[in-house]
């Protein structure tokens, strides 16, 4: 019984907010933004208030990602036109 209890404990353990923003890249004001709904095209992000203290449930965070990933057809990820075109050699016309 005590094995069962500690495997569900270990699969929904909390992260702070500096752990959830290494885990997506991204900096822990970015974090804080997700948690206020101040991200446009991404669903917010539900947090745990402690008093001065956000956690983010492990469960919680990979269910976020799955709901925010967006597929094509096929379920291919669709490009970011941001991104590329950062990366994108320029032409000399």
């Amino acid at each position: 019984m005590s094995n069962l209890l500690f495997s569900v404990a270990a699969a929904d353990d909390v992260l702070t907010v500096s752990e959830v923003a290494q885990r997506l890249r991204c900096s822990r004001a970015h974090i804080y933004n997700l948690a206020h709904g101040k991200i446009r095209d991404a669903l917010p992000l539900a947090v745990i208030r402690l008093g001065r203290r956000t956690l983010v449930r492990r469960s919680t965070l990979e269910a976020w990602i799955r709901a925010n990933e967006r597929t094509l057809p096929g379920g291919i990820l669709p490009v970011s036109l941001e991104v590329d075109t950062v990366d994108a050699p320029r032409s000399n016309d």
